[in-house]
């Protein structure tokens, strides 16, 4: 299967170069950037001298919380410039090596399997999700880890909608580009498909360095289980579904982890 998948649509050689330039460009403007700002930010906080657990990394924070409406102004552009970058990987594989299925359904980001999509969706986010909370607390015990608080909004009507929306964005943001674009020209350049998997996982990992060694190798851990669910089923909908899950939960249940971490440390 991997094999198949690695031959699929492969691109002539003179087109290779610009392949490769291409998927530089679309990693640099997004979650590459991402990654090298993250790297910056662990030496950051490696450098204070308070130890990684006592520090807090912050997410999902108000911009203007004594203005509501232009702070709401603000969130709607935080998540719809990120989603750019990914527009622009549809579009390129659209027009320039386009493949045979096209571009929404070479990668599966469609809605023509949408109860297959649910349940392997919903069954990986029942494993994953109590993995990745276990993993963190044991993270940040251990002193690997920042305590991350991922929501940090001012309350306001539109505060738990914006963040349904932000945990959506980061699902197709991150799936689509990391998973469903970059395998999809890494086949069309003919190179080995357990090869995109361990890269994919590690730049995914390094864009959440922010949070600590642990964010690292959680979702480096995850970064190979996404990557080798995709070479099984070929459709990215189903990730964009667990991960989308992932951060709801992470969002809409932050109030609750310091009463979580209390309990365990008793």
């Amino acid at each position: 299967m991997t094999q198949d998948l690695g031959q699929r649509g492969l691109a002539p050689r003179p087109a290779l170069r610009q392949l490769r330039w291409e998927i530089i460009i679309v990693l640099a403007l997004s979650l590459g950037q991402s990654a090298i700002y993250s790297i910056l930010s662990i030496v950051n906080k490696l450098t204070r001298p308070e130890p990684l657990k006592q520090q807090v990394t912050r997410m999902n924070t108000s911009a203007t919380p004594d203005r509501p409406w232009l702070d709401l102004a603000y969130q709607v552009a935080n998540m719809a410039f990120p989603l750019v970058p990914v527009a622009l990987a549809i579009f390129l594989l659209a027009i320039h090596q386009r493949p045979a299925e096209g571009p929404w359904r070479v990668m599966g980001f469609d809605l023509r399997r949408p109860k297959f999509d649910l349940v392997w969706g919903f069954g990986t986010f029942a494993v994953i999700g109590v993995a990745g909370l276990a993993f963190y607390l044991f993270a940040v015990a251990i002193g690997i880890n920042t305590q991350v608080a991922p929501a940090n909004l001012a309350a306001n009507w539109w505060t738990i909608p914006v963040l349904i929306g932000r945990a959506i964005m980061n699902g197709v943001l991150e799936e689509v580009l990391m998973v469903g674009y970059l395998f999809t020209r890494w086949a069309q350049l003919g190179g080995r498909m357990w090869v995109v998997v361990v890269v994919s996982a590690f730049i995914r990992g390094g864009y959440h360095l922010y949070q600590g060694f642990g964010g690292f190798i959680g979702n480096l851990v995850m970064g190979l289980a996404f990557g080798w669910l995709y070479l099984k089923i070929k459709r990215v909908m189903p990730l964009v579904i667990v991960h989308s899950l992932l951060d709801i939960v992470a969002f809409l249940g932050a109030p609750l982890l310091p009463v979580l971490m209390a309990w365990i440390g008793r």
